[in-house]
């Protein structure tokens, strides 16, 4: 059975789409199977692995009302181990059309189910909001992982995004489980990036990730040229950060349901 993780928070440019793209590029260079799930109708995360999105025949768009064609939208990245399941801007539609829907919150849910049996691990790439396909992904999901960028705003959205979880673990998902805090764009020479990280630790002592995530001009070069950082510069500091962030994926399993 595939771990399956939403990667969320309702900020955005905290590290989304970094986070997805780099952590599962780092889980697949220790060769686990890992399908990124781009459902951000702005597509980053899909240009950002080297895919020409808009020219994709399917995707995640025209596989959420058909989801025994999901096998059909997922396709090869350049590197070993790992696919993706891309996004379009026909995605924003979506909202539109699950609105009126008897259970919207579970459709990508029936996607995944056509997918998890072939791979390791599964990560959600979410769009900057709460709306309904962020809601779908914490429904299909069974971990979430919040990326926080090291700045005050940051702390207040957090805030309300685990209102959220609480919510659907409570009354949709009851399987879903917080896997951890990850503090991105951190500056050891910044006090505030201090002030955050201890401020975070003092809220979450048991979810927050060891690993920290620096600003690094090389994680912001890499998906300019479809690359992960790992493929891009594996000896950069945001190389070695996600590649120790997937190790504490790995080893923090979630609970038993």
């Amino acid at each position: 059975m595939a771990r399956i993780i939403a990667v969320a928070n309702q900020k955005g440019g905290v590290g989304k789409t970094t986070t997805s793209i780099n952590l599962a590029a780092s889980l697949a260079v220790m060769e686990k199977r890992v399908l990124v799930v781009d459902c951000d109708p702005q597509a980053n995360c899909s240009s950002g692995l080297g895919l020409d999105h808009e020219n994709m025949p399917n995707n995640l768009y025209t596989t959420f009302f058909q989801p025994e064609e999901a096998l059909e939208a997922v396709y090869e990245t350049k590197t070993p181990f790992l696919s993706i399941l891309p996004s379009t801007t026909d995605l924003v539609a979506i909202e539109l059309e699950l609105v009126d829907k008897m259970g919207r919150e579970y459709y990508l849910q029936d996607v995944l189910n056509a997918l998890e049996s072939r791979f390791d691990y599964i990560l959600l790439d979410c769009p900057p909001s709460l709306g309904l396909i962020t809601l779908n992904a914490l429904c299909a999901a069974r971990e979430l992982l919040v990326p926080l960028q090291c700045e005050f705003f940051a702390l207040e959205g957090i805030v309300k995004l685990l209102q959220t979880f609480e919510q659907v673990k409570k009354r949709l998902n009851p399987g879903l489980n917080l896997l951890g805090v990850v503090l991105t764009m951190y500056d050891v020479r910044n006090r505030l990036s201090r002030q955050v990280k201890n401020e975070v630790r003092k809220c979450f002592p048991d979810h927050l990730f060891e690993t920290v995530v620096p600003r690094n001009v090389r994680l912001s070069e890499a998906p300019s040229f479809g690359r992960s950082i790992i493929h891009y510069d594996v000896k950069s500091k945001g190389a070695e950060s996600y590649l120790a962030l997937a190790k504490e994926v790995v080893l923090r399993r979630p609970p038993r349901p």
